[in-house]
C-alpha cells in the first residue's frame, strides 16, 4: 500500500535547539484517522520508547493535522534530530528519523600547557561532552575560547585544528590538534613621562618584568591584560601615595613582533605637580564623638598627600561606625584642590545610613570541618546588633584554627528589608595532617633524619591528635597525644599525652649521656579573654640515665651518684598565652606572648623548676614586608638542696634558635670532654624581615626573609653577661610547598669564638596530608 507523507520537518543544524519548523499538509489525500499502529524508523541510538513518550498521539487516537504539527516540534525540541517525516499507511503512523550526530570522544594532541581532564571537565559544562549531541556552533566557541586561554599564557602562536570525524550508528569522534610554539616573553617596558623618579624605580613597582632569574617560577616576563591593569594602578597608588594627586596614564602600547615570540611595553605617564595637605574637615551625621573620630584621621594638615593614609582614614570610621550597627555608612572624602599654590584640602562626609541588625550567619566552603566548630569562634550573633569588630574578630579566630587556607567575611542586604543583613563566612580548607620530616648536617653527625605524624583536625570535630615515631640517631621517641578545644561549651580545653622516649645526643656536641623516660599526663586549658589562655597540667615520668664514665663530664656522674640512675617525677605545669597575631599561618601585625612554669612536687626524687617566656611582635612595614621581633629567655633551678637535672638544662643553637651554629652547641663545655652542658639561664632572640619570593605577587606561600639572630646559654653560678651573646645573620625561605612546609636558611656568624662549632646551612622539610 503506498505511504501517504502528512508532514515534513527539515533543520540545519545552526538552529539547534532553537530552530524554526515547517510542516505542508499532504493534500486532498490527507484525512484524519484512527492510528491502529505506531513505527519509528531510523533511529540508531534513541530507543523506540523514548520516542513515543514524546509523541502527543497514542494508539486508538484519532490523528489530525494538529497533531502532526504537535509530534513534529516536540520531536524536534529534543534535539535529538536534524530531520523527522511522519507518514502513514493504512492507519500506521510511521516516524521517519534522522538522528544529529552524538559526541563518541574528544581527544586533544600537542597540549602541554593545560591538564587534559581539566579540558574535558571545562567542554562537557558547555554541552560539549561525551554522549551528548554534537552541535558545530558549540565546538567553535569551545575551539576559541581554548585560543584565548593559550593567549592568556603568553603563547601567540598557538595553531588550533579541530577535526571531527564520523563513526557508525551517527557518532562523531572531534580532535583537537593543537601546536603550541613558544611563549612570547616581555623583552623590554619602557616608561616615558617620569621626571620626578628613575624608570628603574617604576619598574620595581610592577610585577611583569623582562625574563630575569626567577620568571621561569614566576611567569611575570608572560604578557597579561589582567597583570597591566593591575601594575598600572600600582603605578598610580606609588605616585599618589608621594603626592601626586594629578597623575595619569595616557596611554599603554602593547607590540609584538611578527614571529610572535617578542612583546614590548610602552606606558606614557603624566606625573602632574605635588600636593600638600592644608586642612582635613569632618562634615555629615557624626553619631560618634568627633573627638573621637579625629583621632582616626591618618592624614594630617602640612603633610604630603598620601592615598593609602586617606584610604586608610575613611577605613576607619566606616569601621567605627560599623560597630554601632551602621553597617552600610558611606564616608567619603571630598578634595578641593588649590592648583596655584599645590594644596588640597579635603572634608570627609560621613553618612552612617540606617542602623541594622544580623538575620543569619552562613558558613560556605567547609567540605570536612563542622559548621559548629566553626560557629563556635564567630562573636557576632544572629538576631543582634552589627558590629564590624565582631565580625572582624571572628574573621581572625577562624583564621586562627590553622584549618583555612583563607577566610573571607562580606555583608549582604537582606532582599525586601531596609534593616536586615546577613553575614556569610567563606573558608578554603587546606590539609590539616602533617608528616613532619626534620633534616640537618653537622660535620659530626653528617645527616639526621626525624619523624612525626598529626592531624589537628580529626573528622572535621577541631580535635588534635598527633603521633611521634623519632628512630632518629639522637632522639627515639614514641608518643601519642590527643586534644580536645572544646571540652566544655566555654571553651575549655582537656586532653592527654602519653610518650616513650630514648635520648642519646652523643653525636652532638653536647656532654655524654643518654636517657629512657616513659611517662604521660592530662592538661587543661581555659580561656580568660578573647586572646588571653591559661593552660594546666599533671604528669608523671620515670627516666633512666645512663653515664659513661670514662667520656661523660664529670657533672653528670655526680648528679647520677647523688640521685642514681632512675628518677621519678610527678611534674605540674601553668602556662599562659596572649595570642593577638592577625593569622596563625602567615601573621603580618600583632602580638604573641607566652609563659610556661614546671614544677616538680614531692612524691619524686626530683625537685626543680623551670620557667620561660617568649614574646614576638609582627610589624606590617607595607603590602609585602613584615618585620618580626622574638625574644625567648629561660630560667631553671632546684629546690631546697635538690640540684637542677642536668637534662632539664636550656640549650641554644640551631635553627630553632640561632642559625649558624650547630644545634644545642653553645654555652659551658665539660673541660674533660669538650661536651657543650647547657646552662639553667638562656637567652635568645632575632629581627627577621619577611618579604615574598620574586615575582611571587600576594602568595604567602612562599616567603623569603633576612635574619640577625642572637643567643647564649648561662650555668648555675655563671654571671650573666650581654657581652657572652652570639649572634649571626644570613637569609632563610620558608615554603609552604605542595609536598608540605620547607624551610632553608644559610647564616654567617657575626660574633663567635674559636670555640664554637658553626652549621651555616640547616633545612627543614615536611608532607602534609
Amino acid at each position: 500500500m503506498k505511504k501517504k507523507t502528512i508532514g515534513v520537518l527539515i533543520a540545519s543544524l545552526c538552529f539547534g535547539m532553537h530552530g524554526g519548523a515547517a510542516w505542508a499538509a499532504g493534500g486532498s489525500e490527507f484525512a484524519p484517522f484512527t492510528v491502529k499502529d505506531i513505527r519509528v524508523e531510523g533511529a540508531q541510538r534513541t530507543e523506540p520508547g523514548t520516542v513515543f513518550s514524546y509523541l502527543p498521539v497514542r494508539v486508538g487516537d484519532t490523528f489530525s493535522e494538529d497533531k502532526a504539527a504537535a509530534a513534529i516540534k516536540a520531536l524536534f525540541a529534543t534535539g535529538f534530530f536534524k530531520d523527522v517525516r511522519i507518514e502513514h499507511e493504512n492507519g500506521v503512523l510511521v516516524v521517519l528519523l534522522e538522528e544529529r550526530q552524538a559526541i563518541a570522544s574528544i581527544e586533544f594532541e600537542g597540549v602541554k600547557e593545560f591538564d587534559k581532564e581539566q579540558l574535558r571537565r571545562g567542554l562537557k559544562e558547555i554541552g560539549l561532552g561525551e554522549s551528548r549531541i554534537f552541535d558545530r556552533a558549540l565546538l567553535d566557541k569551545a575551539e576559541q575560547e581554548l585560543k584565548r586561554q593559550y593567549l592568556s599564557r603568553g603563547l601567540y602562536g598557538v595553531k588550533i585544528t579541530t577535526t571531527v570525524t564520523p563513526l557508525e550508528r551517527n557518532r562523531a569522534a572531534i580532535s583537537f590538534q593543537v601546536e603550541e610554539g613558544e611563549v612570547a616573553r616581555i623583552r623590554k617596558i619602557n616608561i616615558v613621562g617620569n621626571q620626578a623618579f628613575s624608570e628603574q624605580d617604576l619598574l620595581n613597582e610592577i610585577t611583569l618584568r623582562s625574563p630575569g632569574l626567577f620568571t621561569w617560577y614566576s611567569k611575570n616576563d608572560q604578557y597579561s591584560k589582567q597583570k597591566l591593569a593591575a601594575d598600572l594602578e600600582s603605578l598610580r597608588a606609588f605616585y599618589q601615595n608621594r603626592g601626586y594627586l594629578d597623575f595619569n596614564i595616557e596611554s599603554t602600547q602593547v607590540q609584538i613582533t611578527p614571529d610572535k615570540q617578542d612583546i614590548y611595553i610602552t606606558i606614557s605617564i603624566l606625573e602632574g605637580e605635588k600636593y600638600t595637605v592644608s586642612s582635613v574637615k569632618l562634615a555629615g551625621e557624626m553619631l560618634v564623638p568627633e573627638d573621637e573620630l579625629r583621632k582616626m584621621v591618618k592624614i594630617k594638615p602640612g603633610e604630603v598627600f598620601s592615598r593609602d593614609r586617606l584610604t586608610e582614614t575613611t577605613k576607619l570610621i566606616s569601621d567605627r561606625l560599623g560597630n554601632e550597627g551602621y553597617a552600610f555608612a558611606n564616608v567619603n572624602a571630598a578634595p578641593e584642590v588649590d592648583k596655584e599654590k599645590r594644596l588640597v584640602a579635603f572634608t570627609i562626609y560621613l553618612d552612617p545610613g540606617r542602623r541594622v541588625y544580623v538575620r543569619n550567619i552562613n558558613i560556605a566552603g567547609n567540605s570536612s570541618t563542622r559548621d559548629e566548630v566553626i560557629r563556635r569562634e564567630v562573636r557576632q550573633m544572629e538576631a543582634a546588633w552589627y558590629d564590624a569588630q565582631a565580625i572582624a574578630k571572628s574573621r581572625t579566630r577562624i583564621d586562627r584554627l590553622g584549618y583555612f587556607e583563607e577566610v573571607s567575611v562580606d555583608s549582604a542586604p537582606v532582599t525586601g528589608t531596609t534593616d536586615q543583613v546577613d553575614v556569610n563566612f567563606k573558608v578554603k580548607e587546606k590539609a590539616t595532617g602533617n608528616i613532619q620530616l626534620g633534616a640537618g648536617f653537622s660535620s659530626s653527625e653528617k645527616l639526621v633524619l626525624s619523624t612525626a605524624i598529626s592531624k589537628s583536625n580529626i573528622f572535621g570535630t577541631g580535635k588534635a591528635l598527633s603521633a611521634q615515631v623519632n628512630t632518629g640517631k639522637i632522639n627515639q621517641t614514641y608518643s601519642l597525644s590527643f586534644t580536645d578545644p572544646y571540652f566544655t561549651t566555654d571553651g575549655v580545653s582537656q586532653g592527654f599525652d602519653i610518650y616513650k622516649r630514648n635520648v642519646d645526643p652523643t653525636s652532638l656536641s653536647v656532654g655524654n649521656y643518654s636517657t629512657s623516660s616513659v611517662g604521660g599526663g592530662l592538661r587543661w586549658g581555659l580561656p580568660i579573654s578573647e586572646d588571653d589562655y591559661v593552660s594546666f597540667g599533671l604528669s608523671i615520668d620515670r627516666t633512666q640515665i645512663t653515664v659513661d664514665r670514662e667520656l661523660s663530664p664529670q657533672a653528670y656522674i655526680d648528679f647520677v651518684d647523688k640521685v642514681g640512675d632512675t628518677t621519678r617525677t610527678v611534674l605540674a605545669t601553668l602556662g599562659w598565652a596572649k595570642d593577638g597575631r592577625d593569622s596563625v599561618i602567615y601573621p603580618t601585625k600583632g602580638t604573641y606572648q607566652r609563659a610556661y612554669g614546671e614544677l616538680a612536687l614531692p612524691g619524686g626524687n626530683l625537685h626543680y623548676y623551670r620557667l620561660t617566656y617568649q614574646h614576638q611582635r609582627f610589624f606590617a612595614l607595607s603590602r609585602s614586608l613584615t618585620l618580626m621581633l622574638n625574644g625567648e629567655a629561660g630560667y631553671a633551678d632546684g629546690i631546697g638542696s635538690s640540684e637542677l637535672p642536668f637534662f632539664k638544662n636550656f640549650y641554644v643553637g640551631g635553627i630553632g634558635s640561632l642559625r649558624g651554629f650547630e644545634q644545642s652547641s653553645l654555652g659551658p663545655r665539660d673541660t674533660r670532654t669538650d661536651g657543650a652542658l647547657g646552662g639553667n639561664r638562656k637567652l635568645n632572640g632575632s629581627v627577621e624581615l619577611l618579604f615574598p619570593f620574586p615575582g611571587s605577587g600576594a602568595d604567602k606561600s612562599v616567603r623569603l626573609s633576612t635574619f640577625i639572630d642572637m643567643g647564649q646559654v648561662w650555668q648555675l653560678g655563671e654571671k650573666l653577661k650581654l657581652t657572652d651573646l652570639r649572634s649571626s645573620a644570613g637569609v632563610a625561605l620558608a615554603w609552604s610547598s605542595p609536598i608540605g612546609p620547607l624551610k632553608f636558611s644559610f647564616a654567617q656568624p657575626l660574633k663567635k669564638e674559636p670555640e664554637d662549632r658553626l652549621q651555616r646551612f640547616q633545612f627543614q622539610l615536611g608532607t602534609i596530608f
